[in-house]
């Protein structure tokens, strides 16, 4: 019986990019696969899953609220609608046509304003909102979040993301209390952040994870938790814009179990991640033009990941070029390449063993030698 992969033709891929969806996302463990085809093949009073597994999971996470939601994206639409529409039935049903008259401007810093594979300001624009940006692309203090909300603001919206600003901008404790000063609603998007708690309890009042980036859940799930009659909200939009994003059983009963699982599970540290890198660098070091190093991830979390460096000059090829010939590869690499055009590459370690690890130093040599060519 042919694999997948040959059925359709498709590419091996060792991802060294980390949990992105372009990719699939992650590989969850057995019990959340047991979870979702358990899901498959039974039948649920949906409203009633929706409601008891959110239940469930705010005794979990010792929050207020909290519902599953078809990915952190759909997360952040819902999260906007909820705040503009509420509970008004003619918003609800018509809100593409009917005039609204409350606020529908969500602020956010300017530096937060990104594409994260599609751009923060759709979402926004899909649940209703107008993004109003608050202070620069490379700054944003509290008084410039401040200065920046007004009568026609339905929510301050915070990106707690690597693609977000990181450096002179305020810290989602300093938007908490913009938020409560104007007494706005809250929403952070923490859609890859480890710690289902911390923003929730600095004060945020909606939090948008993925479910399956760091929880390790289905591709096709997301979690929203916080304060009642705002996460409420968020699942009435199910009958609203949330249709079209719904999330079905198998991804319900799927992030249940992984959000169980990653509560009690061992996780690896950024000192057992550097020091599986470590062979790794030195293989690299080895090959001539190329340089290799452990850093650490730049929005905070606790990952180590090796950087890569190519003398371009010395190489007579640039970094972009390096990708483009990695991917095209019998087997794909695929690399956190932010930085490709300062020479750059980055390996997430987590979801590559160390036996592709392996393969992609000796890929590497191999093309630089000029054997893959």
């Amino acid at each position: 019986m042919p694999s997948v992969y040959e059925k359709y033709h498709l590419k091996q891929v060792i991802n060294a990019s980390g949990r992105m969806t372009a990719l699939g996302v992650s590989t969850p463990p057995g019990e959340v696969v047991e979870a979702v085809a358990y899901a498959m093949g039974q039948y649920f009073e949906m409203k009633d899953l929706v409601d008891k597994t959110g239940d469930y999971i705010a005794k979990l996470l010792q929050v207020e609220a909290a519902t599953i939601v078809a990915c952190a994206a759909a997360g952040i639409a819902q999260s906007v609608a909820a705040v503009i529409v509420k509970d008004d039935p003619r918003l609800l049903f018509d809100l593409h046509a009917a005039p609204v008259n409350g606020p529908t401007e969500i602020v956010l810093p300017k530096g937060h304003n990104v594409n994260f594979g599609a751009p923060v300001g759709t979402m926004v624009a899909l649940g209703g909102g107008k993004v109003v940006e608050a202070g620069w692309g490379n700054e944003c203090s509290p008084a410039q979040l401040d200065a920046a909300v007004g009568p026609k603001t339905a929510a301050i919206l915070y990106i707690k993301s690597h693609h977000a600003l990181q450096k002179s901008v305020l810290s989602v404790s300093e938007a908490v209390a913009v938020a409560q000063r104007h007494r706005v609603p809250l929403i952070v998007d923490a859609a890859a952040e480890e710690d289902l708690r911390c923003y929730y309890e600095m004060g945020a009042d909606l939090v948008i994870y993925s479910g399956g980036k760091a929880i390790e859940g289905p591709t096709a799930s997301g979690l929203v938790i916080g304060r009642k009659q705002y996460v409420e909200w968020v699942k009435l939009q199910s009958k609203g814009i949330g249709r079209a994003m719904k999330v079905g059983k198998e991804g319900i009963l799927g992030l249940a179990a992984a959000i169980e699982s990653y509560l009690t599970r061992s996780k690896e540290t950024g000192n057992e991640m550097a020091a599986r890198l470590q062979p790794f660098i030195a293989d690299l070091g080895r090959i001539e033009g190329v340089a290799a190093r452990i850093v650490w991830d730049s929005a905070g979390r606790d990952i180590a990941r090796g950087e890569i460096s190519f003398d371009e000059n010395k190489l007579g090829r640039t970094t972009p070029s390096i990708v483009a010939a990695l991917k095209d590869d019998d087997t794909a690499i695929y690399f956190r390449e932010y930085r490709a055009n300062e020479g750059k590459l980055e390996v997430d370690v987590r979801s590559v063993s160390s036996e592709q690890l392996k393969t992609i130093s000796q890929n590497i040599a191999r093309l630089l030698a000029g054997e893959n060519e």
